[in-house]
């Protein structure tokens, strides 16, 4: 008996560094730290139905209590017989008027909110000149990463979204192949990517929560599609409308300029990328839509935060280059299952890759 007890010593310990652990979150992932007002409003339904939950606990635990204590058996003698209340009208009016009293509360808000999130009518209204007044994204999940479509603005491109804060950003999610799940945790629930039908939904970002969290979210697939499910991340760049304009007509400008190499490296990794069929599917043109079958478009590849959706450049140049030529070595490793592979020297001399390299890194559009 002992012995099973010792066993179980450490458990409160651990449920208490459990509980504790579970307020360490970070601003651009958290849950708990909302980062818009969707998340707000879902997370404040979250703490009614916690606290609704909490309440029915406490009066358990306290009838609970009251029970093993007034009516102890050595306390009142094995032949004492409580006051019998079976059949009382007045006890069966009580506990089936009061749970439906707490399944109201609870029922009400959650109604009023699904309804209130589901309402897209704010993505079609136009102003006087009929533009459309809201921002739009397109969101087509792949295995295993995202493509962002701006379609009003003629923009596309993968794996960073780029968002406005202040405002409600609406989103047309889809898949290609398998269904996912899109997911911003900070700043609001997930939402299924289907094959054969499109969801729609938005998300507000918070301007002063987007600045607490350096202007960077973390997004995830929420949804089992294969085996580097866990992997399939994107990041949310977020900054203001000036900043966002500034950022779409970049965008657009490098459209329509001619391609510009800084020196004779990068036009041989351009050669490289041609020779090797990378742009057979990577675009490297923001306006271009190469196919559902096709890779991430790179035109500012340059400029993302990470390699790849996991592999972090850490602001640093020597690291977003060993990031890029990791991933080209080791593709298939890095992410099991992409459709990608790898190249070994046999494919790609080193020679040809620091080339490459330099390319990729020289797609660059913005700079705020």
């Amino acid at each position: 008996m002992k012995n099973g007890l010792k066993k179980w010593r450490f458990l409160p310990l651990f449920a208490a560094m459990a509980f504790i652990l579970s307020g360490c979150g970070e601003p651009f992932l958290s849950t708990l730290q909302p980062a818009g007002e969707v998340a707000q409003k879902q997370f404040n339904l979250m703490m009614l139905s916690v606290a609704i939950m909490v309440l029915v606990i406490i009066v358990v635990a306290i009838v609970y209590v009251i029970a093993i204590t007034k009516f102890r058996r050595s306390k009142l003698g094995d032949d004492f017989i409580p006051k019998q209340v079976e059949g009382s009208h007045r006890l069966e009016v009580i506990w089936t008027v009061i749970p439906i009293i707490l399944l109201l509360i609870l029922a009400v808000p959650t109604v009023a909110l699904t309804f209130e999130l589901g309402d897209q009518s704010g993505m079609e209204a136009e102003d006087e000149e009929g533009n459309r007044e809201a921002l739009v994204i397109d969101v087509r999940a792949n295995l295993y990463w995202w493509e962002f479509a701006y379609p009003d603005q003629g923009v596309v491109t993968a794996q960073d979204l780029v968002v406005p804060t202040d405002q409600n950003v609406y989103f047309n999610v889809i898949a290609s192949d398998v269904k996912h799940s899109f997911w911003i945790p900070a700043v609001g629930g997930k939402i299924d990517t289907n094959v054969d039908n499109m969801n729609t939904f938005y998300l507000n970002f918070d301007g002063e929560k987007a600045e607490e969290a350096n202007n960077l979210f973390y997004g995830k697939c929420a949804e089992l599609c294969g085996p580097s499910h866990a992997l399939m991340d994107f990041k949310v760049q977020t900054m203001s409308q000036e900043d966002f304009d500034g950022w779409i007509a970049a965008m657009q400008e490098s459209a329509e300029s001619e391609q510009d190499f800084e020196n004779d490296t990068v036009a041989d990794g351009f050669a490289v990328f041609e020779e090797q069929g990378c742009i057979g599917c990577h675009a490297v043109d923001p306006t271009q839509q190469i196919g559902s079958s096709a890779g991430p478009n790179l035109t500012n590849f340059g400029e993302r935060s990470y390699t790849a959706g996991i592999l972090d450049n850490e602001d640093s140049d020597e690291v977003h280059a060993e990031n890029i030529q990791n991933w080209i070595r080791n593709a298939d490793v890095l992410k099991p299952g992409n459709t990608m592979g790898g190249y070994n020297e046999d494919d790609l001399s080193d020679e040809d890759l620091d080339a490459l390299t330099e390319y990729l890194m020289s797609l660059k559009v913005y700079s705020e």
